[in-house]
């Protein structure tokens, strides 16, 4: 199935909703956390202090960058029940991104191929690597589709993508934050060890979606010329009664595997570690916002100049021109118009072509106002009628330039990803700031795409996001990360 037909068959109505689960049994979720039977279990250090481990490439700032990036940042509890937290966003906090670190003759690590374990912050050696040149470090990504298609059935597709481009968001911030570079580059599609079908005997299968190589000073050098030696482990079987089967995810899947080269990136660049990592471990997601509280304007234009493209991180980690332009519904900013505004982030025409003639466009530093209107009522009905789009400081839905999908059928998934990536943007500016985010992927698209005057398929709504005031729940309690385990 192409992307288009995809995207058209998974759209969310006004009428109705996307094919998915009749009903769900909480206590029959599949298993968060997959891990292969029968490898070499490595567990990770969790330095404090992670300026005295910056810069240098070690098994304990590679336990860092992970910690901040793919790692746990709390656990939750209420009554009976308690769940964990990551760094990196999820849909629904199903997390169907797996990461894998390739690492060669990098100080207190066996070369090789290592699967990541947040549950424990560990790693499991894969595939042992035979290397003698100088140290070099990678981080792949892949998916189990099956850990979001359990709750959402055939729109799942879209969310493991989105999840992708929160995950490269968070890996090129912890990498920044040890001082290094990161960038998405070529490798074959079975480095990740996705395609060994002996591997997952009667266990969901993961998508390879992309491998990243990590800048240590001496520059981006693609991927090396390694040996795999032999393989170990089984993966485990996450859902042992899986109630609905839902194949236009595979086919989509199918569809979109990249066959086009990837561009060139510009450069690269650190940041502050502790105000970074203060931020990456207490990010979360506000499940409800205080309706009266106005967001200071420095704040808001802060937060959008962080989301044009450029150098600056995260935008560095690859070489693809912007396609997705986020159109924001402003509630409560000191100083700027309640209203509807666009950030255009490239200099297509035609994106002003494609939306409803009678908008304004008036010029809001790199914003344009298109109306000047109370869109708090419209904001939360076309996502899907929640309150959290409405009653925060703004929301924004993202559209996406599909024409290119006509010759690259991938760039749906990367379009997915930088999305993903805006919003993971969003998520550490409103923790900085002392508010929060939450990224939204029920909405009703053509309703959204009528309000803006979009029709046709050229430009397509793929994500929602809203930044506000969180409410608390004293009733949920905060538990650390690693309980049993000891800050070195």
């Amino acid at each position: 199935m192409n992307p288009i037909a995809y995207h058209d068959r998974t759209k969310h109505r006004l009428d109705g909703y996307a094919a998915g689960p009749d009903t769900l049994d909480w206590s029959m979720q599949p298993d968060p956390f997959r891990t292969y039977k029968g490898t070499k279990r490595i567990p990770l250090p969790l330095p404090e202090d992670i300026s005295a481990v910056r810069g240098n490439p070690s098994v304990e700032s590679v336990g860092s960058l992970l910690q901040l990036s793919m790692g746990l940042s709390a656990w939750k509890a209420y009554g009976p029940d308690k769940w964990a937290l990551r760094c990196n966003p999820s849909s629904g906090n199903l997390h169907p991104t797996e990461c894998y670190v390739l690492a060669l003759n990098v100080p207190g690590m066996e070369s090789g191929l290592h699967h990541y374990v947040s549950l424990d912050h560990s790693l499991e050696l894969r595939c042992a690597v035979s290397w003698e040149g100088e140290t070099r470090l990678f981080f792949g990504l892949s998916s189990i589709h099956w850990r979001e298609a359990w709750k959402y059935g055939e729109r799942a597709f879209r969310y493991c993508q989105l999840d992708i481009g929160h995950a490269l968001g968070s890996l090129r911030y912890a990498a920044a934050v040890l001082g290094w570079g990161l960038c998405m580059i070529e490798s074959p599609e079975d480095v990740l060890g996705t395609t060994r079908m002996e591997d997952f005997t009667d266990a969901e299968r993961e998508e390879y979606d992309l491998f990243l190589e990590a800048d240590l000073g001496a520059g981006i050098n693609g991927f090396p010329e390694i040996r795999m030696n032999e393989w170990k482990g089984k993966a485990n079987r996450i859902d042992p009664h899986p109630m609905y089967t839902w194949p236009v995810i595979e086919e989509v899947a199918h569809s979109t595997r990249r066959k086009m080269p990837l561009p060139t990136r510009t450069g690269g660049t650190a940041m502050n570690g502790i105000h970074a990592a203060k931020a990456i471990l207490g990010r979360r997601s506000a499940q409800r916002f205080d309706p009266s509280h106005f967001m200071r304007n420095e704040i808001f234009f802060s937060m959008i100049e962080r989301l044009l493209p450029g150098n600056a991180i995260p935008w560095d980690i690859w070489g693809f021109e912007p396609k997705v332009h986020p159109v924001f519904f402003v509630h409560r900013i000191e100083g700027l118009e309640p209203g509807l505004y666009i950030l255009p982030r490239n200099d297509n025409a035609s994106l002003r072509q494609n939306l409803n003639r009678d908008f304004l466009w008036e010029r809001k530093g790199p914003l344009y106002l298109l109306a000047r209107a109370d869109c708090r009522q419209v904001a939360r009905v076309v996502s899907c009628r929640q309150a959290i789009a409405s009653e925060s400081c703004f929301s924004l839905g993202m559209l996406a330039e599909f024409l290119i999908l006509a010759s690259d059928p991938w760039r749906y998934r990367q379009l997915h990803w930088e999305a993903g990536l805006m919003g993971h943007v969003l998520y550490l500016a409103a923790e900085a700031a002392g508010l929060r985010g939450t990224g939204i992927g029920c909405f009703f698209d053509d309703a959204f795409h009528e309000f803006l005057g979009i029709s046709g398929h050229e430009l397509q709504s793929i994500y929602h996001f809203t930044v506000g005031m969180p409410l608390t729940d004293n009733r949920i309690t905060t538990l650390p990360p690693y309980p049993e385990r000891r800050m070195t």
